[in-house]
């Protein structure tokens, strides 16, 4: 009997379970408030093709989960893969190095910091140029639970000072000196203490948290040098790192990157392993370097920057791309010759750099038949410029990209198949994983789309806030997670962003907002400009009038009315360049400005 009670009872409890189906049913549709789930997302693993948003709003879904691995862990799958791999080439030092030879340096370094007494959480700040020790330096510190201090090694005396105190740097490792930028003697000046001091003693007034100076070329008074950071990490301090590595997390701040922004002193961006760890992933993933045969990426970019150190190392050791340093500092001709010598197949470079190449007077000698793609960013960029390098130096794939410095940094970027409109006048679609909006940058308010207004993204890319300022924090990312980049752009349906400029960079004449960047990428268009950049300036009668400071190509002249009468009828009235200041009647060869 018990068996026939037992069905009785499941089959009552079947009637029941269908009985409430059938209700459902018939019960009226109602439509729910909020976005419909057709328009929320857009999936990002190919350019998208059918046009789904209804508002300015755009979710980067993925069929590829985030990665959750330290810096470290990321190198260690690296070398697994690819140990005899070429993962880098310094031309100028003449420095190559496969993955394993990469890893061995590394390690070295890593035990080294250790042995000089730094420990997971301190600050080590790295100034100068594009060497293979900055390269050691971002890794070994990341391995050691050391948080890398990216400085800008055009940096003078005030400023150094400020971003070391400011985020308290243990540890400095720095060049005697390159070029005009003498990096011992300023820090000698702001602690004259290390004359006196034994190398890893340094008790400084003005920088007190500073124990140790690190010189990579020449050896000095109270500093230690490269050599001495590569011998010192006994057995001792080999067991202490791995087993520091248990004791990492993918959460864990990593990078300190100095942001100016537009106002104020220098905010020290703090990133994590997981901020770069995954926009390096999804970076390479959409420029295709997980379906491309070996990448060898020609990277002229400075590593102190985002573009270099996530875009180039991260992506290194994500992707197993090999990487091309022409030279320490920017150099536009040894660039064609790296990219032609080292047969390229990816380039990465600012819109300046770009300009600076495709100027170059013996462009044409050199074969760049091997490079087939390459990413441009690092500020707007324009139209014309973006259409010669595809002409003229026949880099058909080329690929804008989008981001911040505090989104590590890639949010927006093009796809390299896209056509020649989106990949001119667009920064691509939504990174994967990523959210971005278009609000109304007074009251917050989303935007129809095509409408200009604040960019806002969210997700895994948003930094974990300012070094020391939270107060500057809460001003950029709101409770609920946005970050507000301060950049006005507008988005289609199918998800691709234009940039039209800053919120700080807005001009206001008469009550007209004015946009430097849609005049700077109008005049690119002029077949004797090669740099033109917009900004605003005092007017008693219009509060502010528009300035163009223009840069010809070499060997041309113009005068100012020449340009102005090429801006008639092909922007509005109150955006072309009113009137002129310099008592110069016409435009150089050097950078002149317009009004």
């Amino acid at each position: 009997m018990i068996p026939n009670i037992g069905l009785c009872s499941q089959s009552l409890r079947n009637r029941r379970v269908f009985s409430r189906a059938v209700k459902v049913l018939h019960t009226p549709w109602t439509r729910q408030t909020g976005l419909p789930a057709a328009s929320r997302g857009i999936h990002v693993d190919s350019p998208p093709t059918i046009p789904t948003l209804t508002t300015s709003y755009a979710h980067g879904t993925s069929s590829t989960t985030l990665l959750h691995y330290t810096v470290g862990e990321t190198l260690q799958r690296a070398v697994e893969r690819w140990p005899d791999r070429e993962a880098m080439a310094f031309l100028e030092q003449g420095v190559r190095k496969t993955f394993a030879e990469f890893q061995q340096d590394v390690d070295k370094a890593s035990a080294g910091l250790l042995a000089l007494g730094l420990t997971k959480g301190d600050r080590l700040g790295m100034w100068g140029p594009n060497t293979y020790e900055w390269i050691v330096f971002q890794f070994a510190t990341a391995k050691a639970g050391i948080i890398l201090v990216s400085v800008n090694p055009a940096y003078q005396l005030q400023e150094a000072e400020y971003a070391l105190r400011k985020v308290g740097c243990k540890a400095i490792v720095c060049h005697s000196q390159f070029k005009t930028q003498k990096y011992c003697d300023m820090l000698r000046q702001i602690c004259p203490e290390i004359e006196s001091s034994s190398p890893g003693g340094i008790k400084s007034a003005r920088l007190p948290d500073l124990r140790s100076v690190i010189v990579l070329d020449s050896l000095q008074p109270g500093m230690f040098h490269f050599d001495d950071v590569m011998q010192a990490g006994s057995s001792q301090y080999v067991q202490q790192l791995q087993d520091l590595q248990k004791k990492l997390s993918c959460d864990d701040p990593i990078n300190i990157q100095f942001t100016s922004g537009t106002t104020g002193a220098p905010k020290g961006a703090t990133l994590s392993h997981f901020n770069i760890v995954n926009n390096a992933y999804t970076v390479g993933k959409r420029v295709g370097y997980t379906w491309r045969p070996h990448t060898r990426v020609c990277l002229p970019v400075p590593l102190y920057h985002c573009f270099g150190s996530v875009g180039g190392g991260m992506c290194m050791a994500v992707h197993g791309i090999s990487l091309v340093f022409p030279s320490a500092g920017y150099d536009g001709k040894a660039n064609l010759a790296a990219m032609e010598s080292e047969r390229c197949t990816f380039v990465y470079g600012t819109p300046t750099m770009y300009v600076d190449m495709i100027n170059q007077p013996d462009l044409a000698k050199h074969d760049l038949s091997s490079v087939h793609t390459g990413i441009m960013a690092g500020s707007p960029c324009p139209p014309e410029v973006v259409k010669q390098v595809i002409s003229v130096m026949g880099i058909k794939g080329i690929t804008i990209g989008y981001g911040t410095t505090e989104n590590s940094p890639v949010t927006f970027c093009a796809n390299p198949g896209d056509n020649m409109e989106r990949k001119s006048e667009t920064v691509g679609f939504i990174m994967d994983h990523l959210e971005a909006k278009i609000v109304n940058p007074t009251t917050g308010q989303m935007l129809p789309l095509g409408e200009m207004g604040e960019i806002m993204i969210r997700g895994y890319c948003v930094m974990l806030g300012y070094w020391a300022d939270q107060d500057k924090t809460n001003e950029c990312i709101t409770e609920s997670g946005w970050y507000k980049t301060g950049d006005i752009g507008s988005m289609d349906a199918y998800g691709y962003c234009k940039i039209d400029g800053r919120i700080k960079d807005m001009i206001i004449r008469g009550g007209e907002n004015i946009y430097p960047a849609e005049i700077e990428q109008f005049l690119h268009t002029h077949p004797k400009i090669k740099e033109a950049q917009v900004v605003g300036v005092q007017d008693a009668r219009m509060g502010e009038e528009v300035c163009a400071c223009i840069k010809l190509v070499d060997g041309q002249e113009s005068t100012a009315e020449e340009i102005k009468d090429y801006c008639k009828g092909q922007i509005s009235h109150f955006k072309i360049p009113r009137r002129r200041t310099s008592p110069q009647s016409s435009v150089s060869d050097k950078t002149s400005p317009l009004i």
